[in-house]
């Protein structure tokens, strides 16, 4: 089952009290719609929750590599694993802040260490070839284009309602006080979805726009 972007709108101006959407159309929504879930994003990676967390398939590396780019939706590698191509098992590579200088110019059969730079994983190229596999944290959702979009995670429906209408409250109608009820609203949601307790956490606070504020100060 999948879940559209319309279906969120729907909802959110409903408790705006706007069910028809004759003030919160689909394109007066769509900007706060994506600023609510680049919020959720940047907190489910934060705080490493599951959903954010994949594998990749195997990725030959070819004799005199020296970077690979990775899934296409990877923010980041967490732990990168190598072996000679097709033979397990996978060792750890070791993630270092700068490649050993040390070792430019030598020919090994591994790669042994690893940087994450320019958004890219780079490493000292081995004289035969290797495999990789990636374990790392991946982009939750794809750009919203229009109310017929997907969004690939359900659960998080109605975070996204409240959190929608909050952020429409507070700058399309300036109303200060129905955006802090829906943002209370939407960390309830968050709550449930996630299944982590958000109080005694400092950084999110329960006043106007506290997601954001507090994603920021991470």
């Amino acid at each position: 089952m999948s879940l559209l972007a319309s279906e969120v709108m729907n909802a959110s101006s409903s408790l705006m009290n706007d069910t028809a959407r004759s003030v919160y159309t689909y394109t007066a929504q769509l900007p706060y719609l994506r600023m609510a879930m680049d919020e959720l994003q940047e907190y489910f990676q934060l705080h490493d929750i599951s959903v954010t967390q994949l594998t990749s398939i195997v990725i030959l590396i070819p004799s005199g590599t020296t970077s690979v780019n990775g899934p296409s939706d990877m923010i980041k590698p967490q732990i990168v694993w190598e072996r000679a191509s097709g033979i397990n098992p996978f060792v750890k590579m070791t993630r270092k802040e700068y490649l050993p200088h040390y070792l430019e110019g030598t020919s090994f059969s591994q790669f042994i260490y690893y940087v994450w730079q320019n958004q890219t994983i780079q490493f000292i190229s081995a004289n035969r070839a290797n495999d990789l596999k990636i374990d790392y944290i991946r982009q939750l959702f794809t750009n919203i284009v229009d109310e017929n979009t997907q969004i690939n995670l359900i659960n998080a429906k109605t975070f996204l309602e409240y959190r929608t209408a909050s952020l429409c409250a507070e700058f399309i109608e300036r109303n200060l006080t129905s955006a802090q009820a829906l943002s209370n609203y939407a960390i309830l949601a968050l709550d449930r979805t996630t299944g982590i307790s958000i109080k005694g956490k400092q950084n999110i606070s329960t006043r106007r726009r506290p997601f954001r504020a507090s994603f920021k100060s991470r």
